[in-house]
């Protein structure tokens, strides 16, 4: 059982910056693929980014690429993202994942097989 916990979110003003953080309770945590997702009120819960174990390679939705960025520290247990030039469309509760890929074709990151998640954290950008 790996538990999770997120932390860093806030509010922020629009073009502004924040890291989130995701901690692992577990050693296994370096076996996981990694996965940020976000759900805005009203909204279906929705990809944001993830990482495969080592931290080698990633993926993103399209409506955070190059402003987001997903990263691990298997020493530390933990997961990041780091949010650069947030706008209001960003404003959503934001869950960490653990899961392992079921095959490694190309883009195997969009679907990962999330098993764990976390009790997630608020991002309120205003405008």
């Amino acid at each position: 059982q790996v538990q999770l916990v997120e932390s860093g979110g806030g509010l922020v003003q629009s073009g502004g910056s924040l890291r989130l953080s995701c901690a692992a309770s577990e050693r296994t945590f370096s076996g996981y693929a990694m996965g940020w997702y976000r759900q805005a009120p009203g909204k279906e819960r929705e990809f944001v980014a993830s990482i495969n174990s080592n931290g080698g390679d990633t993926a993103y939705a399209h409506s955070v690429k190059g402003r987001f960025t997903i990263s691990r520290d298997n020493a530390k247990n933990t997961l990041y993202l780091q949010m650069h030039s947030l706008v209001p469309e960003d404003t959503a509760v934001y869950y960490c994942a653990a899961g392992l890929p079921q095959e490694y074709a190309t883009g195997y990151l969009y679907r990962v097989l999330y098993s764990y998640w976390g009790q997630g954290t608020q991002v309120t950008v205003s405008s």
